[in-house]
């Protein structure tokens, strides 16, 4: 198979801040940097990112922040990578602000908001939502470092020569062609699981393709029965199917509420209700009031926006538009909503420097593991892509592969060979069948509880669709084999989901066993590895 072929110091993939960040750092580290993305993936619903400046409680501090991540994510992460975050937020801050972003203002101060699981106010945000605005600004300083944007096209596979990664297979699905991009260093910064649950937030471009094409080319995946729910996913009106009402506007006023009228939270939080809880938590006691007949026929509980000052409100005006554009008023009406997959804890298995611990190869935001354990303080999965993003296209421009000397025909072949297999192909199921059945099966055996016979079932269900994958696929066009590459990476990445949950034989954070209800420190504090051992897949614990 042949290819044309450019070359770059850095390559990055992925379009959203994560990747805008890394192909910013690299440029201005003095590498030349080619960013690579399909579209722009979950980072236009931003809506802020957790700082911990002190300006709306002086009681904030760095040390509370940290101690924050750590209970919220039940002490699961990894501390090195923790300390890193909570570091890099406020150069990050000022990095955004000196290219031109705005944020919402008390005078000279930032104004900030209280976020599910944060102990004070700390996330900066715009009202009009900040991904959008950030990724404008970070695309406009990317032009003027010089990065060569390559929009439209989508990473297929990893280029290895032996256990180095030397850049990336791409395809653009409109021309349709490819391109093979040799890098002295690859950012993967593709996201995480994509729409691999049949109930989800994410958009249609995350596919789960960042962990698949990871663990092939070498890469310790941790953390992957970790899927966290996003709570208050509107049901109702149906015309907002799958908008996020922000944990944030819990702040403002807002409140949940059962079909009975009563504000349940409280039997869960005595103390605080809606607010200082993470969202794994919050998404199970919402399931709870649902499964136990206090939710409303249609399976959801209300998110009362009624009682937010109306000016208050307006903080989160990107939202209040969505509604107002169905003819839903939120200041009369209320919206319904109930828990969907939203992201995942897992992922690459990174050091500080952002490095996969394969030579060529660093990951950020979603598609790396380790930052936020078992479950995630709301604002931090933007900190981490704001944060790691930058310290990954860093540690990217300073690796040292040299790409001369390399057979190139040879490890083109080598990454071509997998799309080869499934091109052309007469079969009984079509690529986008395979991916409906591994988004029910999902849903069904790893959604918010889990228990060995579900697992069980759904691993059986999944290895089937291997075997239907490997036997029976049909694709008529180059397009429809690619799309039976992304249906590949669900199947293998839901298999990573399903046999880690089944090796964690306890419940912490957004992992809740039925038949293994409790926490277990002296045993499970600990992370699900995935690796390759002899060309096959190991499971292992390893320390924290």
């Amino acid at each position: 198979m042949e290819f044309e072929s450019v070359e770059t110091d850095v390559l990055v993939l992925g379009g959203g801040v994560s990747g805008y960040r890394a192909a910013a750092a690299a440029a201005a580290a003095g590498a030349s940097v080619v960013h690579a993305f399909r579209a722009r993936g979950a980072s236009q619903y931003i809506f802020g990112f957790n700082v911990p400046l002190a300006h709306k409680d002086g009681r904030d501090t760095a040390e509370i922040y940290f101690e924050d991540i750590l209970r919220g994510g039940y002490r699961l992460n990894d501390r090195g990578l923790v300390q890193t975050l909570v570091d890099g937020t406020r150069p990050a801050l000022d990095e955004l602000v000196a290219i031109g972003v705005p944020f919402a203002r008390n005078g000279e101060q930032f104004d900030q908001l209280n976020l599910s699981g944060n102990t004070y106010p700390r996330s900066v945000y715009h009202p009009q939502g900040l991904g959008p605005l950030a990724i404008g600004r970070l695309d406009a300083q990317c032009g003027g470092l010089g990065v060569r944007k390559h929009a439209g096209w989508k990473a297929i596979a990893l280029l290895q020569d032996g256990v180095e990664v030397v850049g990336a297979l791409l395809f653009k699905a409109n021309a349709p062609a490819f391109l093979a991009v040799h890098a002295r260093a690859t950012v993967l910064a593709t996201g995480g699981i994509g729409a691999i649950y049949a109930d989800s937030t994410y958009p249609a471009d995350v596919a789960a393709d960042s962990y698949a094409m990871a663990h092939a080319a070498g890469a310790t995946l941790i953390d992957m029965e970790f899927v966290q729910f996003e709570p208050t996913v509107v049901v109702h009106p149906a015309e907002c199917r799958g908008l996020v009402m922000p944990t944030a506007m819990f702040g403002e006023g807002a409140q949940l509420r059962n079909v009975l009228g009563e504000r349940f939270m409280f039997r869960y939080n005595p103390e605080h209700g809606e607010l200082r809880i993470e969202k794994a938590r919050m998404a199970h006691c919402i399931q709870q009031e649902i499964a136990e007949g206090r939710g409303f026929p249609d399976g959801t509980v209300m998110f009362d926006t009624t009682v937010v000052p109306p000016q208050r409100l307006e903080n989160h005006a990107e939202k209040a538009k969505r509604l107002r554009s169905k003819g839903f008023e939120p200041t009369t009406e209320a919206p319904r909503v109930r828990p969907a997959a939203h992201s995942h804890m897992g992922g690459v298995r990174i050091d500080r420097r952002a490095w996969s611990g394969v030579p060529g190869l660093f990951a950020a935001g979603e598609a790396a593991g380790g930052v936020h354990g078992a479950s995630r303080l709301a604002g931090n999965g933007a900190s981490d892509v704001f944060v790691f993003g930058g310290i990954a296209g860093r540690g990217a421009a300073a690796s040292g592969l040299q790409l001369q000397g390399r057979d190139w025909n040879a490890i083109h072949a080598a990454a071509g060979a997998p799309l080869h297999r499934v091109q052309a192909r007469t079969g009984n199921a079509r690529p986008d069948e395979i991916k409906a059945a591994v988004r029910q099966a999902l849903l069904d055996a790893a959604g918010l509880y889990r228990d060995r016979a579900g697992l069980e079932k759904g691993l059986a269900t999944l290895d089937a669709l291997v075997r239907e994958i490997a036997a029976g696929l049909e694709t008529r066009d180059l397009r429809e084999a690619v799309r039976a590459l992304e249906a590949d990476n669900m199947v293998t990445v839901g298999r990573f989901i399903v046999m880690s949950a089944l090796a964690r034989e306890e419940s912490r954070g957004a992992h809740q066993r039925r038949d293994f209800p409790k926490m277990h420190d002296e045993q499970w504090l600990r992370h699900v590895a995935l690796g390759r051992a002899g060309g096959g897949l190991q499971l292992e614990t390893v320390d924290l």
